[in-house]
């Protein structure tokens, strides 16, 4: 069976890239009689004065044949003997960075073209970023029109220099180098007499011959994308393996369940199979009921994490800007779910890799956002689980979507909510999470602004849009057990709730909430409660004790999801 490459050209406007690939098919034979014929007599009436316009075979929207340049993403499949080949044309044109990200989702090797007489320029760069975002790890630079400047080795040279720094900019680790002329078939499909300095391979050579290894993925997982019940005898979930293999028999854990089960059978289509591996379609029956839906996730020594504050960088694809809070369906695997952008750490100069502050993100432009989800998520850095690191933002008025990303990081589970932190001692809390109230949707949004951890000596936001706290008060978090003393808006101290004794001061617990104890006798009866509380008694705990309305309120806000 032949192999298969999935690649995408991409470069500026009237690079060439259409034309590249028509051409190719032009010369490899890989056109049936009747499109042969129709592309020649297309192109007497094109822009080549009669000559063959091979771009026709790609640009099949009538705008993009009177325009002149590709406007959607041609994707075309075509075989030779030695490889099978599907190829993305994406748009050149800025307006439509867009259509070319989603061409590069798909591809393992990017062709960048680049004009002989331009050389490298910006939108060149924006593009290899894109291409190094989505994944690509294999890239061709095309070097273009070499018949226009004559086919001179010099300029060749400089715009080989030009390349190289951009490589060892964005640590590409795959490169090829190739001087070719689209429109006269120059090192396309077979070695250019008119380039006779060049000692390497024709495009096509090289892209039947390169060997396209998948980073390796630990363990095996799938992303459950429905759950299958034909009758009451059988419950069934299915999925593509991402993944690994599995076979009949083999212990799988379900996320974020965390349940273990055996594999009682496995069914690709209609057919029931003792083993499955990276690639397969599969429906696969456990031994036992387990907590799975739709968004879950199986798997077997793939070390995945659950969590639900991640730091993605992102290319930014809508028109209208991104602001910091805006809220965003955010789709991970096979999961949708409300998610908020709570910062944006830094965007990248397109030109020189420069991290510039931002407050807020215009379309193509790329940066690295903290995103909160609504809930804790199965999901990894992309460069370990690409399925689970991969992510989109989609606008949830217009539905359109507003930008794609990679995950870079993730905060673990247990410092999510780290609030405080001295020596041995941790607290987590909400105290300075903001309650809005949602104008558009008629519904109370949390919305946490800033992740910061604070310790002894450092001064506390005492004031925001919906939260306003003494400068002296206490912070009683029970379950981990802490005590945290506030003097003029300063951590003044960090101790166990065992050694805390109540001195005058307010106090609340860790979401900000006062609790209705007045004297010591009292607030050691409020800890002595919770801790002999069950956890399914605790709301009236909390309504005996804790106080919304003393130190909060909920601000109104049209801009917020409930998360």
């Amino acid at each position: 069976m032949k192999s298969l490459l999935k690649f995408i050209t991409c470069g500026s406007v009237d690079d060439g890239k259409s034309t590249l690939i028509g051409h190719i098919l032009y010369d490899a034979k890989l056109l049936y009689a009747d499109q042969e014929k129709a592309l020649e007599l297309d192109s007497k009436v094109g822009s080549r004065e009669g000559a063959i316009d091979y771009s026709l075979l790609l640009d099949g929207l009538m705008a993009e044949r009177e325009q002149g340049i590709t406007i959607d993403v041609a994707y075309r499949y075509f075989t030779t003997d030695n490889r099978s080949f599907i190829v993305a044309d994406t748009p050149g044109h800025e307006e439509y960075t867009r259509n070319m990200a989603v061409g590069a989702s798909f591809a393992d090797l990017a062709i960048i073209l680049v004009d002989a007489k331009q050389g490298v320029l910006i939108q060149t760069r924006r593009h290899v970023r894109i291409c190094s975002l989505m994944g690509i790890r294999h890239f061709v630079f095309a070097i273009n029109k070499m018949d226009l400047i004559h086919y001179d080795e010099s300029r060749f040279k400089t715009i080989e220099s030009e390349i190289q720094e951009l490589t060892q900019e964005l640590s590409l680790e795959s490169i090829k180098i190739i001087p070719l002329s689209a429109t006269e078939g120059d090192n396309l499909t077979k070695k250019s007499t008119n380039i006779p300095w060049y000692e390497g391979e024709s495009l096509l050579t090289y892209l039947e011959d390169i060997n396209i290894s998948d980073t390796h993925e630990e363990g095996f997982y799938m992303p459950v994308q429905r759950v299958c019940r034909p009758n009451h005898t059988f419950r069934g979930f299915q999925g593509q393996i991402e993944s690994g293999s599995i076979e009949t028999g083999d212990e799988i854990i379900t996320l974020p369940s965390n349940e273990k089960a055996l594999i009682k059978s496995i069914h690709i289509t209609d057919k029931k199979v003792e083993t499955a591996s990276k690639g397969n379609p599969v429906t696969i029956q456990l031994d036992r009921e387990v907590d799975v839906s739709k968004g879950c996730v199986l798997m077997k020594g793939a070390n995945l994490e659950t969590s639900k504050l991640l730091s993605a960088a992102i290319l930014w694809m809508d028109d209208s800007e991104l602001n910091i809070g805006k809220d965003y369906i955010v789709k991970l695997g096979t999961k949708m779910l409300p998610g908020v952008v709570t910062d944006i750490k830094y965007k990248i100069d397109v030109n020189n890799g420069e991290h510039l502050p931002a407050s807020l993100l215009k379309k193509n432009e790329i940066a690295l956002c903290d995103i909160t989800l609504s809930e804790k998520i199965v999901t990894d850095k992309f460069d370990s689980h690409k399925t689970l690191g991969e992510l989109i933002l989609i606008d949830r008025i217009t539905n359109m979507t507003a930008a794609c990303g990679v995950i870079e990081d993730i905060i673990d589970s247990q410092e999510e909510k780290a609030a405080f932190r001295y020596k041995e001692l941790r607290a987590r809390g909400d105290i300075f999470e903001e309650f809005y109230y949602n104008l558009n949707v008629s519904s109370l949004s949390k919305y946490k602004s800033v992740l910061k951890t604070y310790t002894v000596g450092d001064e506390i936001p005492v004031k925001g849009d919906s939260y306003s706290y003494p400068e002296d008060f206490d912070i009683l978090q029970l379950s981990d057990k802490v005590a945290i003393r506030v003097r003029n808006k300063k951590i003044f101290q960090m101790i166990p709730i065992t050694d805390y004794i109540y001195s005058g001061f307010p106090v609340t617990d860790a979401c900000g909430f006062a609790i209705r104890a007045y004297s010591e006798d009292e607030v050691n009866d409020f800890i002595r409660e919770y801790s002999e509380t069950d956890e399914n008694k605790k709301l009236g705990f909390s309504q005996k004790w804790l106080s919304f309305e003393t130190y909060r309120r909920v601000a109104f806000n049209n801009n917020f999801w409930v998360i």
